[in-house]
């Protein structure tokens, strides 16, 4: 923890003290929550970004949309639109953002939103002529107003929230005890041979109640870099020179999964909006090398000067254990909630 952050503790006490009356006052019903007549899964955490949601989210779409109509909901950070906006031929990254461009990319079947009012995206993607019957919101997990019928919270290894503390002194967006409000909790981005006396220790630190399932999860990088039109070994990309290029929360997995000696890595800010300055930054520094980024990162360059030399690499969230019970537990939610509503209609 740097100086700065140690002297802005007395404000970590105050935001604490405001976001915990805040929940209090959802929590006894004096501040509204409004629910709807559709399964509706909240993604979140309580720690500011880097806790692998997008490949969380994408894991539901693969997970439900064989059986279901999926709509995603996000807040579209950083995009230059304003209030609702449904995704069509005519999107891209600047009026959605990196994350709901790509899930509209990658996942053509499927609806996609983007509103900082979640309530108001949701009344109006139920309100479309194709309704969706499943609504993913993605980071929402702070937002009350909107009262979900299933929570799941992410946490990352070796950053659990057991171990931080408020903003700004700390990463938090509201007090531990939020987790209480998820049904499910997932610690993200662990190691594949994590043992299980570590994980009953992460259990026990996190004090997941009964009513509560913990899932561990990891992240696969893909055995092959592509663009538009074709892939790459990354056993051979390995061994080429090359640019490696990220605007995301925790790079350094990324970089290490791909880099040789001769390499050089490029690190932007999480959700960078690319200027022109950039991109003549960054084809000068690949001096006609390949740049490999990050798959929310292509998103927003593959249409740049950048396009004939950029590749991205895909990666995957992946259970270490209990993948089947948690796939239960989501399918029997929905189930259970679509079949309540249709018999209150």
């Amino acid at each position: 923890m740097n100086l700065l952050r140690k002297i802005l503790f007395p404000f970590a006490i105050l935001y604490g003290f405001i976001t915990s009356f805040r929940n209090f006052l959802f929590d006894k019903g004096v501040l509204k929550s409004t629910s709807f007549d559709i399964p509706v899964i909240a993604v979140g955490n309580l720690s500011v970004g880097g806790t692998g949601k997008t490949p969380q989210i994408e894991y539901l779409i693969r997970l439900l949309s064989n059986q279901y109509k999926i709509a995603t909901l996000s807040r579209g950070y950083k995009r230059q639109s304003k209030g609702f906006v449904f995704a069509n031929a005519s999107s891209n990254a600047l009026i959605l953002g990196d994350e709901p461009f790509q899930f509209y990319q990658k996942f053509p079947n499927i609806q996609v939103a983007v509103d900082a009012d979640r309530t108001n995206g949701i009344t109006q993607l139920i309100s479309q002529q194709e309704r969706p019957q499943i609504i993913l919101l993605d980071d929402a997990y702070q937002h009350r107003k909107v009262k979900a019928g299933f929570y799941i919270l992410l946490t990352s290894y070796g950053d659990l929230y057991a171990d931080d503390c408020m903003l700004p002194t700390g990463n938090l967006r509201e007090s531990r005890s939020g987790a209480n409000r998820a049904n499910i909790i997932i610690v993200t981005k662990c190691p594949k041979d994590l043992p299980d006396e570590i994980q009953n220790d992460i259990r026990k630190k996190l004090r997941i109640n009964s009513s509560q399932q913990l899932y561990f999860t990891g992240i696969d990088y893909d055995d092959f870099i592509g663009d538009q039109e074709k892939k790459i070994a990354v056993s051979d990309i390995k061994k080429e020179p090359k640019l490696l290029l990220a605007g995301i929360a925790k790079p350094k997995p990324f970089f290490d999964y791909l880099k040789n000696k001769n390499d050089e890595c490029l690190t932007f800010p999480d959700h960078h909006h690319f200027s022109e300055a950039d991109i003549e930054s960054i084809l000068i520094k690949a001096q006609g090398k390949k740049i490999v980024t990050t798959e929310k990162d292509y998103v927003r360059l593959k249409d740049s000067k950048l396009a004939t030399q950029l590749y991205y690499l895909p990666i995957r969230s992946h259970f270490l254990g209990n993948k089947q019970n948690f796939d239960a537990t989501v399918l029997e939610y929905v189930k259970r909630s679509a079949n309540l509503n249709f018999e209150n209609l």
